[in-house]
């Protein structure tokens, strides 16, 4: 009798299958001082590109306009995508990928320009990974133990917040 495929986890669960059995991913938006701001859930096995303009969405309709710039790795290249963060008039510093450079050029002068790049800001870019430390610092966000993606994304905002809170207070010298 041949193995059959388990059933698919339900949408509620936020579960996938990536290289190390099921999980869960967490994209955020953070701040430079490595606070999360915006925070989404999806199995292990999604991509990070796609959750991007959901992500910066969400974080445009829970009230914030002030304008900022991205910050992003090469998973979020994409052509597509800066389209998507020009039509939001929204400031991005993503290297190029590659293969995207060797198809521009391929194309010589109708190639086009190359997206801008600033190294100097790029170097930034780390506050996303400290964010991801400072919530993985917390038991239940490093080992889901919570079967229901709700109930996990509690916990996570749950820390989010408290780091949000603990990051204000040092940076402003304040107490509360």
């Amino acid at each position: 009798m041949a193995a059959q495929n388990p059933p698919p986890e339900p949408a509620d669960h936020a579960l996938g299958r990536s290289r190390g059995g099921l999980s869960t991913k967490i994209h955020t938006l953070a701040d430079e001082a490595t606070a999360s701001v915006q925070i989404r859930l999806t199995g292990g096995q999604a991509g990070d590109n796609p959750q991007l303009i959901p992500l910066i969405d969400d974080y445009r309709r829970a009230g914030t306009r002030a304008p900022f710039r991205l910050l992003a790795d090469k998973a979020y290249s994409h052509p597509s995508t800066r389209d998507q963060l020009r039509q939001r008039k929204i400031a991005h510093t993503i290297p190029q990928r590659s293969d995207q450079i060797a198809h521009r050029k391929a194309k010589g002068s109708r190639g086009g320009r190359p997206p801008a790049f600033d190294p100097d800001t790029y170097k930034e870019r780390n506050t996303v990974e400290r964010s991801y430390l400072r919530l993985k610092q917390w038991r239940g966000v490093a080992t889901r133990y919570d079967k229901h993606a709700r109930t996990f994304l509690g916990g996570v905002l749950l820390a989010a917040t408290a780091i949000y809170v603990n990051t204000r207070r040092s940076h402003k010298g304040d107490t509360l």
